[in-house]
């Protein structure tokens, strides 16, 4: 089950397009934005702890998506 709800995702197709959306749409949005940011997230781990940190960056974010 993705972490990002299905109304957040049914909220962003919805501001973007100004059409009604399908449940089904708004679900896999959700499942493919919570992949997308679970790579994001692990790529931007590796980078801080290679710096010796313990905290991700705002930094760590934006190379990560690089």
């Amino acid at each position: 089950m993705p972490e990002i709800p299905n109304a957040a995702a049914d909220r962003i197709i919805r501001n973007a397009t100004g059409l009604r959306v399908g449940a089904d749409a708004a679900e896999l949005l959700a499942k493919e934005l919570d992949e997308i940011g679970k790579e994001i997230a692990e790529g931007a781990g590796k980078l801080a702890r290679h710096a010796g940190r313990k905290t991700v960056k705002k930094s760590d974010i934006e190379l990560a998506m690089d």
